[in-house]
């Protein structure tokens, strides 16, 4: 058995048996398969694509390619949440307390930001103090006691997906749909959660651009759920407008507390409340209509901000003292009209562009800058109506690139469906 072997194989669409993976996985990890021999493999997958039992064996060998947590010591069922990423997706900050006040546990690792998306790692980092390191055993007690917890994600945790997912970023090898489901799945079903609800994002600026792709991915992280008995929901959501009005690390912190306050826009505690009350519905066994009354219950008494303050604060962070950037421009409309399209990817790459995000994993990031988008698909505004704000140095940014972003026309427009789908 060789790399060229198992390469022409793949090229030729034939099916790799798991002693092959699991070959390709291990020497990669130990250096003795070179990133352009596994370059060259998942060229090869992205064209060729991979069956269902492919995709499971590939999640098997990732998970166990690193360390397992063990959440046995957990109380009840044990929740997590996932994101195919967006911009403007802050749902973790809110979700977590927000679903850990109804009783439920989350234990939660999040990773870094990459490209036009923000990481909520990043985000929480943004608050002076949040420690996202902590031990196993500050882990668990933590969730235990507090109900919640989020945390980077460790090196020994599938640290195939790690390596993989680095190469297929500089390779042009992201858009496969077995490679993402087994991405996700692996590093989900290695954090030990009891189950999983994912918030596949659809459109302009989401990974996923159609209903059509969305659907067979989310139907194969279901098939792997289940082949590890694992309870998985994909929620597919809607990514050709920014989530919320807030782009940016600290920015979309605070946005999280207004929605927690009982405040924020519309969409976001649409969001919000669909995919929280599904995760309530799954721990406490209860319907989804009865666990969404919970949780606007727990969000009209101030409870749900009150744990967002406590599981902050149990992390070392001063919610008193986040970082938002103090130079502001604002960006006016150039006429009269309703805001037809929003070139969401590319409002992303612009708040990267001020450094709100990072293109290479070792980039540093401006936890204070983004944008704050005032008007939406549908919304009318008038000529030298403020369109959004930009917090940061504009340097490198012509004005002209934010505005070409908006497609702004006469006619009355149709306000995008937000929650396209839900699949179990």
């Amino acid at each position: 058995m060789n790399i060229i072997e198992i390469i022409t194989k793949k090229k030729n669409k034939e099916e790799l048996k798991y002693e092959e993976l699991k070959f390709v996985i291990d020497n990669y990890l130990n250096g003795n398969i070179k990133d352009y021999q596994m370059s060259s493999l998942l060229m090869a997958i992205v064209l060729n694509g991979m069956t269902e039992e492919e995709t499971i064996n590939l999640t098997d060998i990732m998970i166990n390619s690193g360390d397992l947590i063990d959440l046995s010591s957990i109380d009840g069922v044990v929740v997590d949440k996932h994101s195919t990423g967006g911009v403007g997706d802050k749902t973790t900050l809110i979700l977590a307390p927000l679903v850990a006040s109804a009783g439920v546990r989350i234990a939660k690792m999040s990773g870094r930001g990459l490209g036009h998306t923000g990481g909520t790692i990043d985000k929480l980092e943004s608050i002076k103090g949040f420690r996202v390191n902590l031990s196993n055993d500050e882990f668990i007690k933590q969730v235990n006691e507090v109900g919640c917890a989020v945390i980077s994600q460790t090196q020994n945790i599938v640290p195939a997906d790690k390596k993989l997912y680095a190469l297929r970023d500089v390779t042009g090898t992201t858009e496969s749909i077995p490679l993402i489901a087994s991405s996700i799945m692996s590093k989900k079903i290695a954090s030990g959660a009891d189950a999983i609800v994912i918030d596949v994002k659809v459109g302009n600026g989401a990974l996923m651009k159609d209903k059509e792709s969305a659907t067979s991915l989310a139907n194969l992280m279901i098939k792997i759920g289940k082949y590890y008995n694992k309870k998985v929901v994909c929620v597919l959501t809607n990514m050709e407008e920014p989530l919320g009005h807030y782009i940016g690390n600290g920015l979309e912190v605070k946005e999280a507390m207004d929605v927690l306050n009982g405040e924020g826009p519309k969409d976001l505690k649409e969001i919000i409340l669909t995919l929280g009350s599904i995760m309530v519905s799954l721990s406490k066994n209860i319907s989804i209509d009865e666990a969404k009354q919970i949780l606007i219950e727990n969000i009209r008494t101030k409870k749900a901000l009150n744990k967002f303050y406590e599981f902050i604060e149990a992390q070392g962070g001063d919610i008193n003292n986040i970082d938002i950037e103090k130079n502001i421009i604002s960006i006016k409309s150039s006429k009269d009209g309703f805001i037809k399209r929003i070139d969401t990817f590319k409002l992303g790459e612009i708040a990267r562009k001020l450094g709100a995000g990072r293109l290479n994993k070792d980039d540093e990031i401006l936890y204070g800058v983004g944008l704050v988008v005032n008007k939406k698909v549908g919304e009318f505004l008038f000529e030298n109506e403020e369109l959004l704000k930009v917090y940061g140095n504009t340097n490198n940014i012509e004005i002209s690139e934010i505005t070409e972003c908006f497609e702004i026309v006469s006619d009355k427009q149709e306000k995008p469906k937000l929650i396209i789908d839900i699949i179990m």
